[in-house]
């Protein structure tokens, strides 16, 4: 009888080391931990138990953690909801949006363009025809480098300093008619790949908020 053999004796008679408890009791296994230490079966399985207990609580504690943190921007989300529902102008959506993103969400860089006449500001001129196709074309927030120079342009001054960047496109009634973006001077602050939930969200309210107030 060979390995396979045994296994598959013990699967099909799962009361056999019930019916031999001498048997259960004197069988030993290498410790885990320590290879040349031999211990008992049922010791083993009680090792098995308590790693894998303490995994699940780090899943556990990794869970709180994000939800945690989850909650934290919910909440920032939400001040910023309602600095934009105070802000009385365009101009006012501009300076509310702008001290939420860099007090409450420490984003050192902020840039808001618009190119639809009836906006405030129509900045047209700023963001070329080809790099506004391509942000029509964005179904969900852009995060990564600058692509090329006119990304790092759209900051000003700061495009300099800029090593990574979140573009939201901002859209009323289906029509793209400015960005929103945000740059850091840390390349893995806004990264492909990352979670864009709550990006995507800024960007609604934003485009909401320039669509009723007045210029």
């Amino acid at each position: 009888m060979n390995a396979e053999d045994l296994a598959r004796y013990l699967r099909e008679h799962p009361d056999f080391l019930c019916e031999h408890g001498e048997v259960f009791a004197g069988l030993t296994v290498p410790h885990p931990q320590h290879g040349g230490q031999a211990i008992s079966l049922a010791e083993r399985q009680l090792h098995t138990l308590r790693e894998r207990i303490r995994q699940l609580e780090l899943e556990l504690a990794e869970l709180i953690r994000f939800g945690a943190d989850n909650d934290d921007i919910s909440a920032k989300v939400h001040r910023l909801s309602l600095a934009l529902l105070e802000a009385g102008s365009a101009e006012g959506v501009r300076q509310a949006l702008t001290d939420s993103l860099q007090d409450d969400f420490a984003v050192p860089y902020v840039a808001l363009k618009l190119w639809v006449a009836d906006s405030v500001a129509a900045e047209a001129d700023e963001v070329g025809e080809a790099a506004r196709r391509q942000l029509d074309g964005l179904r969900q927030p852009y995060c990564g480098v600058p692509e090329h120079a006119e990304m790092a342009g759209w900051f000003g001054e700061s495009g300099t300093h800029i090593r990574s960047l979140a573009l939201m496109p901002l859209r009323r009634q289906g029509v793209c008619f400015g960005l929103l973006g945000l740059g850091s001077g840390e390349p893995e602050r806004f990264y492909p790949g990352m979670g864009t939930l709550y990006l995507g969200r800024i960007g609604e309210l934003v485009a909401a908020a320039l669509a009723r107030s007045p210029a």
